[in-house]
């Protein structure tokens, strides 16, 4: 889809003249509201299609909801919170539009202005989000929930869980040696050094940082608190002062210096400068000599013995997997924090290779290319295969009991709607009320209302 179909969509809705969609209690959506969820729902790929703003409608009427309970109840979140999403959207937008000048022109106003204007409504969303919780946190979901919830399934609707895979990696990155890495050291020392002269930070930001999420900003991270970065980063964002440079450092990404724009508390906004180095083909034949020397020692390895997970504890540079055995974890899935993981999610490179493998077998190194361009080899593990099958509770407990536990959840808070949308009054604008997900939901008129 054209980015110009979606400036042509946003110009025209520009041009609509504002209305009152729904009034919920003491408190209004008007139709800017829906449309600018449209706006968001299309920068963030959505196809275009009018009759989702039925659905956004409902999300709008159930958040102010939500948000009026939360006051009663006395929920709240702290503005850094609400300083956080609402940067991490813009930056997510951004990226997604292909630059800011790009998402500005979609949005027909400046980034900063957008930010102002959705800042109120992030900050109901999140209020909104946390009376949610409050409302299903004493939910729990026992066996004989779950048993009880697979026995009521029809027989013809139980459905087919895909062939899973448990997979083990150790991962070799190509490793540049000091003389390589001066090279982009002296890169992001030279840039620095330009900035002290009284050069623009933002400028050198677009013209040469290397994180893209950041770059089109200005180098802007906005507010995020130790857990935000990586250690290093971490470490050196939080003992500067407001105004304050760094001296350029280096982390996994690269070598960054950065400077703190302001410290609220425990929330520091920096703006930073990322200089990545170049994998070069010296770099990439290291780490297949070594990748080659390990894979050798395992094949040399005593059968039976549990090797494979002490040797990604060893020698793995994939910080995610090493310490797990060097399993790899269902990413749809991660809370579960389950290594079963359907065939078809599989990164294609490594499902082409464990496609020829036997269970209990380790593959040769492997040359893999992430989703950044980052190489690497690996060697695989085939750790062992579930067929597809039919979902039962012998094999599947875990994956019902989230369905069980996902159904008492929205039953929960279905309810809780039903009643406060008995307690609450509701109008809505003609225009929506064909929508079929809003029907019912407007508070009958009464024959004293009508005279």
């Amino acid at each position: 889809m054209g980015f110009c179909l979606f400036i042509s969509v946003a110009s025209a809705q520009r041009r609509l003249l504002d209305k009152i969609v729904a009034v919920v209690g003491s408190n209004i959506i008007l139709k800017s509201d829906v449309e600018m969820a449209y706006s968001n729902y299309l920068v963030n790929n959505g196809p275009p299609d009018p009759s989702v703003k039925c659905q956004m409608t409902v999300n709008l009427i159930s958040q102010k909801l939500l948000a009026a309970q939360a006051v009663i109840d006395s929920i709240e979140v702290k503005e850094d919170e609400v300083d956080n999403e609402v940067d991490r959207r813009m930056r997510s937008m951004t990226q997604r539009a292909g630059g800011e000048e790009k998402l500005e022109q979609f949005l027909g106003r400046s980034v900063l202005q957008y930010k102002e204007e959705i800042r109120p409504d992030v900050k109901e969303l999140l209020i909104a989000e946390r009376m949610r919780a409050k409302i299903t946190e004493k939910i729990n979901t026992s066996p004989q929930d779950v048993q009880k919830f697979f026995k009521a399934i029809n027989k013809d609707s139980i459905p087919t869980i895909n062939k899973e895979v448990e997979v083990g990696e150790i991962q070799f990155d190509p490793k540049l040696n000091k003389d390589e890495k001066d090279l982009y050291r002296k890169k992001a020392e030279d840039l620095l050094a330009r900035i002290k002269k009284g050069e623009d930070f933002g400028n050198l930001a677009i013209l040469y940082s290397a994180d893209p999420g950041s770059a089109a900003q200005g180098g802007d991270l906005g507010f995020g608190d130790r857990t935000a970065y990586v250690k290093e980063f971490s470490a050196m964002a939080f003992k500067l002062k407001a105004g304050e440079l760094s001296p350029v450092f280096e982390t996994d990404f690269g070598f960054h210096f950065l400077q703190v724009i302001e410290r609220r508390g425990e929330q520091v906004h920096v703006r930073h400068i990322l200089i990545t180095p170049v994998t070069t083909q010296e770099s990439l034949d290291r780490a297949k000599l070594k990748a080659d020397t390990v894979y050798n020692l395992l094949l040399k390895a005593p059968k039976g013995a549990d090797v494979f997970s002490s040797a990604a504890a060893a020698y793995s540079d994939n910080k995610e997997t090493k310490y797990n055995g060097g399993m790899l974890l269902n990413q749809d899935n991660v809370q579960v924090r389950t290594t079963l993981i359907p065939t078809d999610r599989l990164d294609p490179q490594i499902a082409l290779v464990i496609d020829t493998m036997k269970v209990g077998e380790k593959s040769k190194p492997v040359l893999v290319t992430d989703n950044t361009g980052k190489k690497s080899y690996k060697i695989l593990y085939l750790k062992s295969v579930v067929d597809a099958h039919k979902a039962n509770l012998a094999q599947d407990f875990p994956k019902i009991k989230e369905a069980a536990n996902e159904a008492k959840i929205n039953r929960t808070v279905s309810e809780w709607f039903e009643k406060k949308r008995k307690e609450t009054y509701i109008k809505i604008d003609p225009e929506y009320q064909s929508c079929p997900q809003l029907k019912g939901w407007s508070t009958p008129v009464t024959t004293a209302q009508t005279n």
